[in-house]
């Protein structure tokens, strides 16, 4: 930002400004706080501005991800002027109030105007869609026509529209990208979408503290990248990492407060992204069972596997509701509960073995007692799941879903139809490979744990990804290994994304800084391969120079 303000703060102080036949111009005051704002009340102040002289912006648009279309046209495009101002027409009480302010204070404090008076030199803000979805403000996205936007750079004013303020947003960050890129926009049209609903990070935070500073900056890294989602992973066998009043004694001592979790939220909710609890279950549950040892799973041999409670027992389901319902309240977004929730459901120790049935004898019995004589310890799970679940929409939570490991092969019990399939691994036993969920009709996100995990210590053969490898080998049809599943069953609507995630596996092995440095280059080459579906123009050496060109100075 720093960077970006100093740039425009010269550049401004060096355009050459003449006045149009007509008038000399009267301009607003002030550098974009609510006070100063422009409030010119008539058009023919448009056409009696001066008109700001300055080098054409050449080239196309340097962003990341790329725009998918421009059209250039003769002129000299918009840059950054010292008189400009962010003009939105329908009014400060419009959807698109905070992505003005967001704007103008990103380009170095530029002044506002919310009238219909839009002058040389100018940013103009407008919604074009109609509807609910065009009136509501940060609302999350229904589709990616909802994400689409249009850039005009004509005449040296510079005219965002989309149909909802999601696709303003994303106009801003195109337009803030080509000032770091080229000091500014070139003459043209740009019209852009997302290729994927679903484009984000995943973090651990369980097993590794993460300050809330820390994740702020990476909700902003995301935004910056027009990725929109941020899925937290906060509890596991070694931690529990937020705050609880209806259990404090799970929490451990490093964690993040409720208040703390409201600001990133709301921080998340204003850049467009949405943030995904993950409370993880029956399994990497250590950190609960810690304070209540009663819940853990045991086998007939006695043996105790780490993290596995017990699915028999009332108690652990009366714990992991609890938690849900008091988390659901604590990731609202301004009262209405976040649409997203993740499940977990993978790794479950008791489906690790040979006989589930007969290394578990008291699920088995829960099992028959529940479902019928035919259920299995694999039914019980599921049926877990599915509460879980039901706990979850009770509470106002729209999507559920769960690790693909989560979906069992359960003869009685089914899992719950609409539950989105997070896809990790293959490498488990009885894998379902993702063609079959996706010819079942679920939904599933790419999460390929061959490319997108970005595992601390690199411990069971990982390696840690990279931004090249992404760009060259890795599509939203790659869900498992190396090979794409076919095309027909991958597109937009079946697999809608796909979420980097860092574990934090051996958590000493790397700094925070370390991990920040780490993941930027991979999510930038994820950003890429989600925005646009087609290949790459530009070569890895090119992407690599433009993402640090682009990228706001840390």
């Amino acid at each position: 930002m720093r960077k970006l303000t100093a740039w425009v703060a010269l550049a401004a102080s060096a355009l050459t400004i003449t006045g149009c036949s007509g008038g000399s111009g009267q301009h607003g005051s002030g550098s974009g706080n609510e006070s100063q704002d422009s409030k010119s009340p008539t058009s023919a102040a448009s056409s009696a501005a001066p008109t700001p002289r300055w080098a054409a912006v050449k080239g196309a648009p340097r962003t990341v991800p790329a725009v998918r279309s421009f059209k250039a046209a003769d002129g000299t495009g918009w840059r950054v002027s010292k008189n400009a101002r962010v003009v939105v027409p329908a009014g400060r009480d419009s959807p698109l109030a905070d992505e003005a302010r967001r704007l103008a204070a990103d380009l170095g404090g530029l002044k506002l105007s919310w009238q219909d008076d839009a002058r040389p030199g100018d940013v103009e803000l407008k919604i074009t869609g109609e509807g609910e979805a065009a009136k509501a403000n940060n609302a999350a996205p229904t589709s990616t026509a909802d994400e689409a936007y249009t850039i005009t750079a004509r005449d040296t004013r510079l005219t965002l529209t989309a149909p909802t303020d999601t696709g303003i947003f994303n106009a801003t960050r195109t337009v803030l990208q080509s000032v770091r890129a080229a000091h500014g926009v070139p003459e043209g049209t740009i019209e852009d979408r997302p290729d994927r609903a679903q484009r984000g990070l995943l973090m651990d935070i369980a097993r590794k503290h993460y300050t809330a500073d820390w994740l702020e900056k990476r909700i902003r890294e995301l935004a910056d990248l027009k990725l929109n989602q941020l899925q937290l992973h906060f509890s596991d066998d070694q931690a529990f990492r937020i705050e609880s009043s209806s259990h404090p004694e799970i929490v451990s001592p490093e964690h993040l407060t409720k208040a703390q979790v409201r600001h990133l939220v709301k921080l998340a909710r204003e850049l467009h992204i949405t943030v995904i609890p993950e409370l993880d279950s029956p399994g990497h549950l250590g950190a609960v069972i810690d304070k209540h040892p009663s819940l853990q799973l045991r086998s007939a041999a006695g043996t105790a596997p780490r993290g596995a409670v017990d699915i028999s027992q009332p108690k652990a389901a009366q714990i992991v509701d609890d938690l849900m319902r008091e988390y659901a309240k604590l990731f609202a977004e301004e009262g209405v509960p976040g649409p997203r929730w993740h499940l977990g459901g993978d790794e479950y120790s008791a489906l690790t073995v040979k006989s589930p049935g007969t290394s578990y004898p008291q699920l088995a019995r829960a099992a028959t007692k529940k479902y019928g004589a035919k259920a299995t310890v694999q039914d019980l799970t599921t049926g877990w799941l599915n509460d879980r679940e039901k706990t979850l929409r009770d509470a106002g939570v729209k999507h559920v879903e769960a690790w693909n490991d989560g979906f069992h092969d359960s003869k009685v019990v089914t899992p719950a139809k609409d539950r989105t399939v997070a896809y990790w691994t293959g490498k488990e036993i009885g894998a379902n490979e993702p063609a079959g969920f996706l010819k079942e009709g679920r939904t599933v996100v790419n999460l390929n744990d061959e490319f997108l995990y970005y595992v601390l210590g690199q411990p069971n053969d990982f390696t840690y990804p990279t931004g090249e490898r992404i760009y060259k080998q890795w599509t939203p049809a790659v869900l498992r290994g190396t090979t794409p599943v076919t095309a027909s069953l991958t597109g937009p609507d079946r697999v809608p994304g796909a979420r980097f995630g860092v574990w934090g596996d051996l958590p000493q092995s790397q700094t925070t800084e370390q991990v920040a440095r780490g993941i930027r280059l991979p999510l930038a080459a994820l950003s890429q391969k989600v925005w646009d579906p087609r290949k790459p123009q530009l070569s890895w050496t090119d992407f690599k120079a433009r993402a640090a060109t682009v990228a706001p100075a840390r």
